[in-house]
């Protein structure tokens, strides 16, 4: 099936499945990469703001977990302080994949380019996903304002189409998809492949806290909250007593180092110490549809013969 044979991302990648696993903060950890690129997808280590060392370690212990020929990613957020650090550990253990997101990847694609490893930007506008192709970008990952964590404005259903009619390298989207009906719609979209964040927190190999995952399962359709909108850093979360002080705070126009002091530590909190009242619950809309956890494998092949059951009673 065209989901996940000749496939450009695949092909692109060396994977079985068109499918990146996001690079969540805090979650995104070498024991939930190396079950997805085990799974057949790529798995992905989130630098965040992880000190070199540490990062280090976690390509390292990837690298043992994970089966030989198989790949995996490292996510750099270019607006962290260490965003220079994780490039240079990329570029030291030759990562074969990097994910970029929060900012502009032409440094990013200016070193890494050139050592052969794929390059895939996060984007979140046509505008975004024309300047990075011209800058030799491998592919886009086009992420609508329906994922978790750091968001743009558009939603997957309009912004997918649109970048697929503008470039010509491969997009992969992300935000919302978390079923077989995801990967069907996306690809119906114009996308070639699926980025999927949510749903691998509530998998077996996932090591954030228990209660961040019950958290996921316990979502309805109106249970995220989007703060941080007046420092221009938009982020969804699941609603709790920090996402309301964010809406105190924003409502009554606090000085934003006011805000942005509330969020300090606060994904921490949550994906550690399991503190769902005053930790950041970084979810998509899509927790919604989030109902157990299971092993990555299973969500993935699960999806994907979803998938291709749709796909098969629509011929």
């Amino acid at each position: 099936m065209l989901l996940k044979k000749d496939n450009r991302v695949c092909k692109i990648l060396g994977t079985e499945y068109p499918l990146i696993q996001g690079g969540m903060a805090w979650v995104a950890n070498a024991e939930l990469a190396s079950a997805v690129s085990n799974a057949g997808g790529l798995g992905v280590i989130a630098a965040a703001n992880t000190p070199p060392e540490l990062l280090e370690q976690e390509i390292l212990k990837a690298r043992k977990l994970i089966e030989p020929g198989r790949p995996f990613g490292l996510n750099i957020m270019l607006m962290s302080p260490t965003a220079n650090d994780a490039l240079e550990v990329a570029v030291k253990h030759k990562v074969p994949v990097v994910t970029t997101g929060a900012g502009s990847p032409g440094k990013v694609l200016e070193r890494l380019k050139p050592l052969g490893t794929i390059v895939i930007p996060v984007v979140a506008s046509v505008t975004q996903a024309r300047r990075v192709e011209k800058q030799g970008a491998d592919a886009v990952v086009a992420e609508g304002m329906e994922a978790g964590g750091h968001i743009g404005e558009l939603t997957t259903m309009v912004l997918t189409p649109q970048i697929a009619n503008a470039i010509k390298i491969p997009v992969i989207t992300a935000g919302g998809v978390v079923t077989g009906r995801g990967i069907v719609a996306a690809f119906a979209l114009g996308a070639e492949g699926v980025q999927v964040g949510t749903r691998f927190i509530c998998c077996n190999e996932c090591t954030v806290h228990e209660n961040y995952k019950k958290a996921v399962i316990d979502a309805r359709d109106r249970s995220t909250a989007v703060t941080g909108q007046s420092l221009g850093h938009p982020v969804r979360c699941l609603r709790n007593k920090l996402t309301a002080e964010f809406e105190r705070l924003e409502a009554e126009r606090a000085p934003a180092s006011e805000i942005e002091a509330l969020g300090t530590g606060k994904l921490r909190a949550a994906v550690i110490d399991g503190d769902t009242d005053w930790g950041s619950l970084m979810a998509g809309q899509s927790a919604a549809m989030v109902n157990d956890i299971k092993p990555a494998r299973e969500i993935i092949t699960g999806m994907f013969a979803e998938a291709e059951d749709i796909l098969k009673g629509i011929e």
